[in-house]
């Protein structure tokens, strides 16, 4: 008795095998070419990149940056919004002098993620890390961000933050980048911050910021859509997010009440839902988009962005990062100034080791500026 099974002609199985075999190689070009030069590992212990994303707000002891701070308020040109009474807008940050007895080795920029400010965990540490290696650290805060220390963030500018609002963020880099003087001038930004930088990245090309030499961006939201998605998917981000934004919205409604109403979004448990909410009702305020996609698309770095990038730029981010899907990193077309390394492990802006718990997010990113410092 005789069982039917299907068989293949040389040719055919050829075919079949050459296929595989070019997807093989294709898997293989695409590791090896966004290969880090030193790949961070972990402990098993803590390589789960839930455990490394929640590792990411452990600081550690003896963090001295907070002492040799010096408040800073920019004037941050015309107002997006249009509510504000006068039309400008205004952003704060704080600097922080290199310590080192042999002169400055140039400025850099931080930029926080959503919701995060310029004394969240990850800007102490790299900022830390860059004192102590001989730069001077600007960190700033995007409007409705920052710690209320010298003042209420929320109070600055009466329209509130949304992703698309950036002309403002690019002014007060321009007054960043002219402290650095003649010295080198650096971006870097994690995730929110992240794309900001990237997008600051791009806007050098049309509006030249002073002595810009390398643009860093740690695990950056470039598709700001499947990143709402993937916080919505998952309950613990999708918690922590939520209700920070909210707490945020709600913030400023109590020093603007004649201008918002923010308490409907009590009720509505998604961020995506909620951003909805927010075009419909107050969309004006931020480019007047029609869809939630449009939205999102306004300020995504997608494809083929990098097309007219004129500064060396590195992208830094983990394959396991639940937030920021690592697909759209490899649909991103090459570019002879952009570098992607993409590290087996990590989370969303994680990287911590173990034994000793530490953090190695900032030698990466140290590692990544110097790198351009030999090609000055």
């Amino acid at each position: 008795m005789f069982v039917a099974t299907k068989v293949y002609t040389l040719p055919s199985f050829l075919n079949r095998a050459q296929i595989c075999a070019s997807r093989y190689n294709r898997d293989m070009d695409t590791t090896m070419r966004y290969q880090p030069t030193t790949a961070f590992t972990a402990p098993r212990l803590v390589r789960s990149a839930d455990v490394q994303t929640m590792l990411s707000r452990y600081r550690p002891r003896g963090l001295t940056v907070e002492g040799s701070e010096h408040p800073v308020l920019l004037d941050a040109g015309a107002d997006q919004t249009g509510q504000d009474p006068v039309g400008l807008a205004r952003l704060h940050g704080y600097y922080t002098p290199a310590l080192t007895l042999f002169g400055s080795r140039g400025l850099v920029l931080l930029l926080h993620g959503w919701e995060g400010c310029s004394h969240s965990v990850c800007n102490l540490i790299t900022t830390d890390t860059l004192n102590r290696a001989g730069y001077a650290v600007f960190r700033l805060n995007v409007r409705d961000h920052g710690p209320r220390r010298h003042l209420d963030p929320y109070a600055l500018n009466p329209g509130f933050f949304m992703g698309t609002i950036f002309d403002e963020i690019v002014v007060a880099t321009q007054h960043i980048a002219e402290m650095a003087g003649e010295l080198p001038f650096y971006i870097v930004g994690a995730s929110m911050g992240g794309n900001q930088a990237l997008r600051l990245a791009i806007r050098h090309t049309q509006t030249p910021f002073h002595n810009l030499a390398k643009v860093v961006a740690i695990n950056p939201a470039i598709n700001p859509q499947r990143c709402a998605a993937a916080l919505d998917a998952r309950p613990p981000y999708l918690r922590y997010f939520r209700r920070r934004w909210l707490a945020s919205l709600l913030a400023k409604q109590r020093l603007f009440p004649d201008h918002y109403d923010f308490t409907p979004l009590r009720k509505i448990p998604r961020i995506q839902e909620m951003t909805a909410w927010v075009l419909e009702h107050y969309g004006e305020q931020f480019g007047g988009y029609r869809t939630l996609e449009d939205y999102f698309r306004g300020y995504a770095v997608l494809g083929d962005a990098f097309h007219d990038l004129a500064v060396p730029t590195t992208i830094i981010t983990s394959a396991d990062d639940r937030i920021v899907p690592v697909e759209d990193f490899y649909a991103l077309t090459p570019h002879p100034l952009l570098h992607l390394e993409v590290h087996d492990m990590g989370g969303h802006v994680g990287y911590v080791n173990l034994f000793p718990l530490q953090h190695t997010l900032p030698r990466l990113m140290l590692a990544a500026l110097q790198r351009s410092e030999t090609k000055l």
